[in-house]
Protein backbone atom coordinates (compact mmCIF):
# COMPACT_ATOMS: atom_id res chain seq x y z
CA UNK A 1 0.00 0.00 0.00
CA UNK A 2 1.26 3.55 -1.05
CA UNK A 3 0.60 5.13 2.22
CA UNK A 4 1.61 8.85 0.73
CA UNK A 5 -2.41 8.70 -0.45
CA UNK A 6 -3.44 9.83 2.80
CA UNK A 7 -1.14 13.10 1.60
CA UNK A 8 -3.90 13.74 -0.57
CA UNK A 9 -6.68 13.92 2.43
CA UNK A 10 -5.02 17.54 3.46
CA UNK A 11 -8.27 18.69 4.84
CA UNK A 12 -9.41 15.59 6.44
CA UNK A 13 -5.31 15.67 8.07
CA UNK A 14 -5.28 18.91 9.11
CA UNK A 15 -8.73 18.43 10.77
CA UNK A 16 -7.19 15.40 12.61
CA UNK A 17 -4.23 17.33 13.50
CA UNK A 18 -6.75 20.48 15.39
CA UNK A 19 -8.98 17.44 17.14
CA UNK A 20 -5.94 15.61 18.67
CA UNK A 21 -4.59 18.92 19.75
CA UNK A 22 -7.36 19.54 21.41
CA UNK A 23 -7.70 16.28 23.08
CA UNK A 24 -4.22 16.36 25.01
CA UNK A 25 -4.63 19.53 25.78
CA UNK A 26 -8.09 18.88 27.07
CA UNK A 27 -6.24 15.90 29.31
CA UNK A 28 -3.02 18.05 30.68
CA UNK A 29 -4.18 21.77 30.95
CA UNK A 30 -6.03 22.28 34.21
CA UNK A 31 -9.60 23.49 34.06
CA UNK A 32 -8.49 27.26 35.08
CA UNK A 33 -5.96 27.42 32.38
CA UNK A 34 -8.66 26.44 29.61
CA UNK A 35 -9.32 29.03 27.32
CA UNK A 36 -12.26 28.61 24.82
CA UNK A 37 -10.01 30.97 22.07
CA UNK A 38 -8.16 27.85 21.60
CA UNK A 39 -10.32 25.56 19.42
CA UNK A 40 -11.25 28.48 17.46
CA UNK A 41 -8.14 29.55 16.88
CA UNK A 42 -7.15 26.32 15.37
CA UNK A 43 -10.09 25.69 13.45
CA UNK A 44 -9.61 29.38 12.23
CA UNK A 45 -5.81 28.33 10.85
CA UNK A 46 -7.53 25.46 9.70
CA UNK A 47 -9.99 26.82 7.33
CA UNK A 48 -8.23 29.39 6.28
CA UNK A 49 -4.92 27.02 5.19
CA UNK A 50 -7.24 25.07 2.90
CA UNK A 51 -8.95 28.04 1.58
CA UNK A 52 -6.21 29.82 0.43
CA UNK A 53 -4.93 27.53 -2.65
CA UNK A 54 -8.21 28.13 -4.47
CA UNK A 55 -8.05 31.72 -4.41
CA UNK A 56 -4.06 31.28 -5.85
CA UNK A 57 -5.96 30.07 -8.79
CA UNK A 58 -4.87 25.91 -8.18
CA UNK A 59 -7.74 23.65 -9.20
CA UNK A 60 -6.87 19.86 -9.07
CA UNK A 61 -8.87 16.77 -8.88
CA UNK A 62 -7.05 13.96 -7.05
CA UNK A 63 -8.23 10.47 -6.69
CA UNK A 64 -6.69 8.03 -3.97
CA UNK A 65 -7.16 4.43 -2.54
CA UNK A 66 -8.45 3.35 -6.17
CA UNK A 67 -10.62 5.82 -6.28
CA UNK A 68 -12.73 5.58 -3.04
CA UNK A 69 -11.27 9.40 -2.27
CA UNK A 70 -11.98 11.76 -4.68
CA UNK A 71 -10.79 15.59 -4.13
CA UNK A 72 -11.88 18.27 -6.48
CA UNK A 73 -11.62 22.42 -5.78
CA UNK A 74 -14.89 22.64 -4.79
CA UNK A 75 -14.54 20.20 -2.53
CA UNK A 76 -12.63 22.69 -0.41
CA UNK A 77 -14.53 25.18 -0.89
CA UNK A 78 -17.46 23.69 0.87
CA UNK A 79 -15.15 21.71 3.18
CA UNK A 80 -14.05 25.21 3.98
CA UNK A 81 -17.73 26.68 4.54
CA UNK A 82 -18.60 24.03 6.92
CA UNK A 83 -15.31 24.81 8.89
CA UNK A 84 -15.90 28.29 9.15
CA UNK A 85 -19.65 27.62 9.85
CA UNK A 86 -18.36 25.36 12.84
CA UNK A 87 -15.67 28.31 14.26
CA UNK A 88 -18.87 30.86 13.94
CA UNK A 89 -20.86 27.43 16.30
CA UNK A 90 -17.84 27.53 18.64
CA UNK A 91 -17.76 31.19 19.61
CA UNK A 92 -21.70 31.21 19.77
CA UNK A 93 -21.40 28.37 22.01
CA UNK A 94 -18.76 29.94 24.95
CA UNK A 95 -21.11 31.51 26.93
CA UNK A 96 -22.79 28.32 27.11
CA UNK A 97 -19.90 26.14 28.11
CA UNK A 98 -19.03 28.25 30.59
CA UNK A 99 -21.67 27.77 32.89
CA UNK A 100 -20.72 25.55 35.82
CA UNK A 101 -22.51 22.16 34.59
CA UNK A 102 -20.57 22.58 31.19
CA UNK A 103 -17.30 23.43 32.53
CA UNK A 104 -16.32 19.97 33.07
CA UNK A 105 -16.94 19.02 29.58
CA UNK A 106 -16.42 21.53 27.33
CA UNK A 107 -13.50 19.96 25.79
CA UNK A 108 -15.61 17.05 24.99
CA UNK A 109 -17.94 19.39 23.11
CA UNK A 110 -15.35 20.59 21.07
CA UNK A 111 -13.75 17.31 19.64
CA UNK A 112 -17.22 15.44 19.34
CA UNK A 113 -18.28 18.37 16.97
CA UNK A 114 -14.95 18.23 14.89
CA UNK A 115 -15.34 14.40 14.51
CA UNK A 116 -18.75 15.17 12.88
CA UNK A 117 -17.37 17.89 11.16
CA UNK A 118 -14.46 14.97 9.89
CA UNK A 119 -17.20 12.54 9.27
CA UNK A 120 -19.09 15.09 6.36
CA UNK A 121 -15.35 15.59 4.91
CA UNK A 122 -15.50 12.04 4.37
CA UNK A 123 -18.86 12.58 2.79
CA UNK A 124 -18.27 15.07 0.43
CA UNK A 125 -15.12 13.38 -0.80
CA UNK A 126 -16.12 9.81 -1.32
CA UNK A 127 -16.05 7.67 -4.25
CA UNK A 128 -17.34 5.06 -3.17
CA UNK A 129 -20.40 3.95 -1.39
CA UNK A 130 -18.36 2.44 1.80
CA UNK A 131 -15.97 5.65 1.84
CA UNK A 132 -19.34 7.29 1.99
CA UNK A 133 -21.46 5.44 4.56
CA UNK A 134 -17.94 5.21 7.12
CA UNK A 135 -18.42 9.14 6.92
CA UNK A 136 -21.76 9.31 7.18
CA UNK A 137 -22.21 7.37 10.55
CA UNK A 138 -19.03 9.24 11.95
CA UNK A 139 -20.88 12.45 11.39
CA UNK A 140 -24.38 10.72 12.74
CA UNK A 141 -23.21 8.88 16.31
CA UNK A 142 -21.25 11.94 17.43
CA UNK A 143 -23.75 13.70 16.53
CA UNK A 144 -26.09 11.99 19.02
CA UNK A 145 -24.18 12.34 21.72
CA UNK A 146 -23.68 16.36 21.05
CA UNK A 147 -27.57 16.65 20.73
CA UNK A 148 -28.17 14.60 24.30
CA UNK A 149 -25.11 17.01 25.81
CA UNK A 150 -27.23 18.53 28.36
CA UNK A 151 -27.84 14.92 29.71
CA UNK A 152 -29.85 15.76 32.53
CA UNK A 153 -32.46 17.64 31.07
CA UNK A 154 -34.74 15.95 30.01
CA UNK A 155 -36.03 17.45 26.84
CA UNK A 156 -32.32 17.12 25.35
CA UNK A 157 -32.09 12.92 26.51
CA UNK A 158 -35.14 12.92 24.67
CA UNK A 159 -34.45 14.66 21.67
CA UNK A 160 -31.01 12.69 21.54
CA UNK A 161 -32.80 9.08 21.89
CA UNK A 162 -34.96 10.41 19.32
CA UNK A 163 -32.13 11.08 16.30
CA UNK A 164 -30.76 8.24 17.40
CA UNK A 165 -33.30 5.87 16.81
CA UNK A 166 -34.24 7.84 14.02
CA UNK A 167 -30.94 8.16 12.55
CA UNK A 168 -30.01 4.01 12.44
CA UNK A 169 -33.41 3.85 10.88
CA UNK A 170 -33.04 6.14 8.14
CA UNK A 171 -29.05 4.32 8.11
CA UNK A 172 -30.62 1.08 7.15
CA UNK A 173 -32.91 2.64 4.86
CA UNK A 174 -30.03 3.91 2.57
CA UNK A 175 -27.95 0.78 2.98
CA UNK A 176 -30.42 -1.61 1.83
CA UNK A 177 -30.72 0.93 -1.06
CA UNK A 178 -27.42 0.98 -1.55
CA UNK A 179 -27.51 -3.30 -1.67
CA UNK A 180 -29.97 -3.37 -4.10
CA UNK A 181 -28.43 -0.63 -6.26
CA UNK A 182 -24.77 -2.87 -5.74
CA UNK A 183 -27.19 -6.02 -6.60
CA UNK A 184 -27.43 -4.68 -10.13
CA UNK A 185 -24.32 -3.29 -11.04
CA UNK A 186 -21.70 -5.01 -9.05
CA UNK A 187 -20.17 -2.16 -7.84
CA UNK A 188 -19.89 0.40 -5.26
CA UNK A 189 -18.37 3.14 -6.96
CA UNK A 190 -20.23 6.50 -8.21
CA UNK A 191 -18.71 6.32 -11.86
CA UNK A 192 -18.93 2.57 -12.33
CA UNK A 193 -22.63 2.89 -11.14
CA UNK A 194 -23.41 5.39 -13.44
CA UNK A 195 -21.87 3.76 -16.49
CA UNK A 196 -23.37 0.31 -15.25
CA UNK A 197 -27.03 1.66 -14.74
CA UNK A 198 -28.13 1.44 -18.62
CA UNK A 199 -31.29 0.95 -18.05
CA UNK A 200 -34.27 1.75 -15.75
CA UNK A 201 -34.96 -1.53 -14.05
CA UNK A 202 -37.21 -1.10 -11.32
CA UNK A 203 -35.20 -2.75 -8.75
CA UNK A 204 -32.51 0.29 -8.70
CA UNK A 205 -35.41 2.80 -9.09
CA UNK A 206 -36.59 1.16 -5.64
CA UNK A 207 -32.98 1.01 -4.48
CA UNK A 208 -32.34 4.80 -5.71
CA UNK A 209 -35.64 5.83 -3.61
CA UNK A 210 -34.30 4.24 -0.15
CA UNK A 211 -31.08 5.94 -0.74
CA UNK A 212 -32.88 9.13 -0.95
CA UNK A 213 -35.16 8.36 1.59
CA UNK A 214 -32.47 7.73 4.49
CA UNK A 215 -30.30 11.12 3.00
CA UNK A 216 -33.61 13.33 3.05
CA UNK A 217 -33.72 12.52 6.76
CA UNK A 218 -29.96 14.28 6.83
CA UNK A 219 -31.62 17.15 5.29
CA UNK A 220 -35.19 17.06 7.30
CA UNK A 221 -36.48 17.02 4.32
CA UNK A 222 -40.76 16.17 3.87
CA UNK A 223 -41.63 13.48 5.02
CA UNK A 224 -38.74 12.48 6.66
CA UNK A 225 -38.63 15.52 8.74
CA UNK A 226 -40.88 14.57 11.73
CA UNK A 227 -37.64 14.27 14.16
CA UNK A 228 -36.72 18.01 13.30
CA UNK A 229 -38.63 20.20 15.40
CA UNK A 230 -38.72 18.14 18.64
CA UNK A 231 -35.14 17.70 17.91
CA UNK A 232 -34.14 21.17 17.79
CA UNK A 233 -36.37 22.41 21.14
CA UNK A 234 -34.93 19.26 22.76
CA UNK A 235 -30.90 20.05 22.23
CA UNK A 236 -29.08 22.79 23.57
CA UNK A 237 -29.21 25.83 21.34
CA UNK A 238 -25.81 25.74 20.20
CA UNK A 239 -25.94 22.22 18.51
CA UNK A 240 -29.34 23.21 17.47
CA UNK A 241 -27.82 25.66 15.41
CA UNK A 242 -24.70 23.38 13.82
CA UNK A 243 -27.83 20.86 13.07
CA UNK A 244 -29.72 23.42 10.89
CA UNK A 245 -26.73 24.01 8.56
CA UNK A 246 -23.68 22.21 8.81
CA UNK A 247 -25.24 18.59 9.00
CA UNK A 248 -27.54 19.79 6.74
CA UNK A 249 -25.10 21.37 3.96
CA UNK A 250 -23.02 18.86 3.51
CA UNK A 251 -25.81 15.99 3.38
CA UNK A 252 -27.44 18.26 0.33
CA UNK A 253 -23.74 18.38 -1.50
CA UNK A 254 -23.36 14.72 -0.93
CA UNK A 255 -27.07 14.26 -2.24
CA UNK A 256 -26.50 16.49 -5.22
CA UNK A 257 -22.52 14.65 -6.29
CA UNK A 258 -24.31 11.09 -6.03
CA UNK A 259 -27.57 11.78 -7.92
CA UNK A 260 -25.71 13.01 -10.96
CA UNK A 261 -22.14 10.41 -9.89
CA UNK A 262 -24.44 7.57 -9.84
CA UNK A 263 -27.60 8.01 -10.94
CA UNK A 264 -28.26 9.68 -13.63
CA UNK A 265 -26.44 7.03 -16.63
CA UNK A 266 -30.01 6.85 -18.51
CA UNK A 267 -32.46 9.54 -19.13
CA UNK A 268 -35.25 7.34 -17.62
CA UNK A 269 -33.03 6.84 -14.85
CA UNK A 270 -32.45 11.00 -14.50
CA UNK A 271 -36.25 11.09 -14.84
CA UNK A 272 -37.22 8.88 -12.50
CA UNK A 273 -35.23 10.50 -9.41
CA UNK A 274 -36.17 14.04 -10.84
CA UNK A 275 -39.90 13.38 -10.29
CA UNK A 276 -39.57 11.71 -6.71
CA UNK A 277 -37.37 15.14 -5.49
CA UNK A 278 -39.55 17.31 -7.25
CA UNK A 279 -42.47 16.54 -4.91
CA UNK A 280 -40.26 16.05 -2.11
CA UNK A 281 -38.97 20.12 -2.62
CA UNK A 282 -42.75 20.87 -3.12
CA UNK A 283 -44.29 19.74 0.08
CA UNK A 284 -40.62 20.38 1.53
CA UNK A 285 -40.79 23.94 1.53
CA UNK A 286 -44.73 24.04 1.34
CA UNK A 287 -45.66 21.75 4.50
CA UNK A 288 -43.02 23.29 6.42
CA UNK A 289 -44.37 27.15 5.45
CA UNK A 290 -47.54 26.22 6.67
CA UNK A 291 -46.29 24.65 10.44
CA UNK A 292 -44.01 27.77 10.89
CA UNK A 293 -46.93 30.43 11.41
CA UNK A 294 -48.17 28.31 14.48
CA UNK A 295 -45.09 27.91 16.20
CA UNK A 296 -44.84 30.18 19.01
CA UNK A 297 -41.15 28.67 20.86
CA UNK A 298 -38.33 29.64 18.62
CA UNK A 299 -36.62 26.66 18.31
CA UNK A 300 -39.43 24.90 16.52
CA UNK A 301 -40.14 27.95 14.47
CA UNK A 302 -36.32 27.68 13.35
CA UNK A 303 -36.65 24.28 13.01
CA UNK A 304 -39.76 24.21 10.53
CA UNK A 305 -37.52 27.15 8.48
CA UNK A 306 -34.75 24.47 8.61
CA UNK A 307 -37.57 22.43 6.49
CA UNK A 308 -38.10 24.95 4.07
CA UNK A 309 -34.39 26.30 3.47
CA UNK A 310 -33.64 22.99 2.92
CA UNK A 311 -36.67 22.73 -0.08
CA UNK A 312 -34.70 25.63 -1.54
CA UNK A 313 -31.02 24.10 -1.13
CA UNK A 314 -32.38 21.03 -2.88
CA UNK A 315 -34.05 22.59 -5.68
CA UNK A 316 -30.62 23.05 -6.96
CA UNK A 317 -30.09 19.53 -7.59
CA UNK A 318 -33.22 20.01 -10.21
CA UNK A 319 -30.50 22.28 -12.52
CA UNK A 320 -28.39 21.35 -15.26
CA UNK A 321 -25.21 19.81 -13.92
CA UNK A 322 -22.48 22.38 -13.28
CA UNK A 323 -25.15 25.66 -12.97
CA UNK A 324 -26.89 23.73 -9.97
CA UNK A 325 -23.81 22.65 -8.07
CA UNK A 326 -22.73 26.44 -8.10
CA UNK A 327 -26.51 27.80 -6.88
CA UNK A 328 -26.32 25.17 -4.41
CA UNK A 329 -22.75 26.10 -2.40
CA UNK A 330 -23.39 29.81 -3.21
CA UNK A 331 -27.00 29.51 -1.26
CA UNK A 332 -24.80 27.31 1.82
CA UNK A 333 -22.87 29.94 2.27
CA UNK A 334 -25.66 32.75 2.58
CA UNK A 335 -27.90 30.42 3.92
CA UNK A 336 -25.14 29.29 7.21
CA UNK A 337 -24.26 33.60 7.34
CA UNK A 338 -28.45 34.45 7.76
CA UNK A 339 -29.43 31.29 9.76
CA UNK A 340 -26.29 31.17 12.33
CA UNK A 341 -26.83 35.06 12.63
CA UNK A 342 -29.91 34.28 13.91
CA UNK A 343 -29.82 31.48 16.56
CA UNK A 344 -26.49 33.68 17.99
CA UNK A 345 -29.01 36.31 18.83
CA UNK A 346 -31.62 33.82 19.92
CA UNK A 347 -28.77 31.89 21.97
CA UNK A 348 -27.50 35.26 23.94
CA UNK A 349 -31.21 36.09 24.60
CA UNK A 350 -31.71 32.47 25.92
CA UNK A 351 -29.04 32.20 27.78
CA UNK A 352 -28.98 35.53 29.59
CA UNK A 353 -32.82 35.37 30.10
CA UNK A 354 -33.95 32.16 29.84
CA UNK A 355 -36.92 33.10 27.22
CA UNK A 356 -37.23 31.46 24.03
CA UNK A 357 -41.04 32.22 23.04
CA UNK A 358 -41.77 34.75 19.96
CA UNK A 359 -43.67 37.22 22.37
CA UNK A 360 -40.99 36.93 24.61
CA UNK A 361 -39.41 39.71 22.25
CA UNK A 362 -42.10 41.98 21.96
CA UNK A 363 -40.33 45.08 22.55
CA UNK A 364 -36.89 43.71 22.26
CA UNK A 365 -35.69 47.19 19.89
CA UNK A 366 -36.42 49.18 22.86
CA UNK A 367 -34.05 47.44 25.05
CA UNK A 368 -31.31 45.63 22.77
CA UNK A 369 -31.78 47.73 19.72
CA UNK A 370 -28.06 45.71 18.18
CA UNK A 371 -29.80 42.53 18.76
CA UNK A 372 -32.88 43.46 17.19
CA UNK A 373 -31.39 44.95 14.07
CA UNK A 374 -29.36 42.08 13.46
CA UNK A 375 -32.33 39.59 13.63
CA UNK A 376 -34.07 41.78 11.26
CA UNK A 377 -31.05 41.78 8.72
CA UNK A 378 -30.64 37.89 9.36
CA UNK A 379 -34.59 37.13 8.99
CA UNK A 380 -34.51 39.29 5.82
CA UNK A 381 -31.96 37.39 4.35
CA UNK A 382 -33.73 33.77 4.92
CA UNK A 383 -36.90 35.29 3.86
CA UNK A 384 -34.66 36.62 0.45
CA UNK A 385 -35.35 40.41 0.76
CA UNK A 386 -32.95 42.26 -1.11
CA UNK A 387 -30.91 43.70 -1.42
CA UNK A 388 -29.41 41.14 1.42
CA UNK A 389 -27.83 37.71 0.56
CA UNK A 390 -30.59 35.60 0.53
CA UNK A 391 -32.22 37.83 -2.16
CA UNK A 392 -29.46 36.29 -4.94
CA UNK A 393 -28.76 32.99 -3.02
CA UNK A 394 -32.94 32.23 -3.58
CA UNK A 395 -32.25 34.24 -7.20
CA UNK A 396 -29.63 31.49 -8.70
CA UNK A 397 -31.17 28.69 -6.99
CA UNK A 398 -34.55 29.91 -9.22
CA UNK A 399 -32.38 30.25 -12.25
CA UNK A 400 -31.01 27.23 -11.88
CA UNK A 401 -33.95 25.37 -12.04
CA UNK A 402 -36.00 27.24 -14.56
CA UNK A 403 -34.98 26.12 -17.48
CA UNK A 404 -36.12 21.94 -16.56
CA UNK A 405 -38.80 23.00 -14.37
CA UNK A 406 -40.44 26.62 -14.81
CA UNK A 407 -43.65 25.45 -12.79
CA UNK A 408 -41.56 24.38 -9.73
CA UNK A 409 -39.60 27.77 -9.76
CA UNK A 410 -43.06 29.27 -9.37
CA UNK A 411 -44.63 27.47 -6.49
CA UNK A 412 -41.37 28.18 -4.75
CA UNK A 413 -41.65 31.81 -5.58
CA UNK A 414 -45.18 31.52 -3.86
CA UNK A 415 -44.03 30.16 -0.91
CA UNK A 416 -41.14 32.62 -0.76
CA UNK A 417 -44.02 35.22 -0.39
CA UNK A 418 -45.39 32.99 2.72
CA UNK A 419 -42.45 32.83 4.05
CA UNK A 420 -41.86 36.35 4.25
CA UNK A 421 -45.44 36.46 6.55
CA UNK A 422 -43.85 34.57 8.88
CA UNK A 423 -40.60 35.87 9.67
CA UNK A 424 -41.99 39.52 9.65
CA UNK A 425 -44.27 37.92 12.54
CA UNK A 426 -40.85 38.19 14.43
CA UNK A 427 -39.92 41.65 13.20
CA UNK A 428 -43.31 42.88 14.42
CA UNK A 429 -42.75 41.04 18.10
CA UNK A 430 -39.44 43.08 18.23
CA UNK A 431 -40.51 46.50 16.56
CA UNK A 432 -43.96 47.09 17.12
CA UNK A 433 -45.67 44.89 20.12
CA UNK A 434 -45.19 46.14 23.51
CA UNK A 435 -44.71 43.55 26.58
CA UNK A 436 -44.96 44.79 30.28
CA UNK A 437 -42.16 42.83 30.66
CA UNK A 438 -39.58 42.85 28.18
CA UNK A 439 -36.46 41.42 28.12
CA UNK A 440 -33.56 43.91 29.97
CA UNK A 441 -31.23 45.30 28.71
CA UNK A 442 -27.87 43.71 28.38
CA UNK A 443 -23.96 43.04 27.00
CA UNK A 444 -23.27 39.64 25.09
CA UNK A 445 -19.77 38.37 25.57
CA UNK A 446 -16.80 38.89 23.41
CA UNK A 447 -17.19 35.43 21.56
CA UNK A 448 -21.13 36.35 20.57
CA UNK A 449 -20.33 39.66 19.40
CA UNK A 450 -17.30 38.16 16.99
CA UNK A 451 -19.88 35.75 15.66
CA UNK A 452 -22.59 38.35 15.03
CA UNK A 453 -20.13 40.34 13.39
CA UNK A 454 -19.38 37.81 11.22
CA UNK A 455 -22.72 36.82 10.31
CA UNK A 456 -23.82 40.18 9.73
CA UNK A 457 -21.11 40.68 7.46
CA UNK A 458 -22.00 37.82 5.35
CA UNK A 459 -25.10 38.79 5.11
CA UNK A 460 -24.41 41.91 3.85
CA UNK A 461 -21.17 41.38 1.88
CA UNK A 462 -22.41 38.45 0.17
CA UNK A 463 -26.14 41.24 -1.18
CA UNK A 464 -23.60 43.45 -2.24
CA UNK A 465 -20.88 41.53 -4.04
CA UNK A 466 -23.13 38.64 -5.63
CA UNK A 467 -20.22 38.17 -8.10
CA UNK A 468 -18.79 35.80 -5.58
CA UNK A 469 -20.61 33.33 -7.79
CA UNK A 470 -19.17 34.00 -10.47
CA UNK A 471 -16.06 32.53 -9.02
CA UNK A 472 -17.82 29.45 -8.11
CA UNK A 473 -18.55 28.52 -11.71
CA UNK A 474 -15.17 27.04 -12.50
CA UNK A 475 -15.03 25.46 -9.89
CA UNK A 476 -18.46 22.90 -10.32
CA UNK A 477 -18.08 19.65 -12.04
CA UNK A 478 -18.20 19.93 -15.53
CA UNK A 479 -15.76 22.84 -16.01
CA UNK A 480 -12.60 23.05 -16.37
Amino acid sequence: MDYSQFLCMREELSLLAVILILFIADLIVPDSKKKGLVPVVLLALHTLINLLPQFNGMRYHVEAFGGMYVHDAMHTIVKSILAGGTFIVFLIANGWLRREENLPKRGEFYYITLFTLLGMYFMISSGHFLMFFIGLELASVPMSALVAYDKYRYESAEAGAKFILLALFSASLLLYGVSLIYGVTGSLYFESIGNLLSDGSLLAIIGIALFISGLGFKISLVPFHLWTADTYQGAPTPVTAYLSVISKGAAAFVLFTILYKAFSGTEELLRAWNVGLLWIIIFSITIANLFAIQQQNLKRFMAFSAISQAGYLVLGVMGVQSVGMTALVYYLLVYLAANLGAFAVINVVEQQTGKIRIDDYDGLYKTNPKLAFIMTLCLFSLAGIPPFAGFFSKFFIFMAAFPRYPWLVLIALINTVLSLYYYLLIVKAMYIKRSPEPIATFKSDGYTKLALVLCTLGVVFFGIAGVFYNYLVPLSYGID
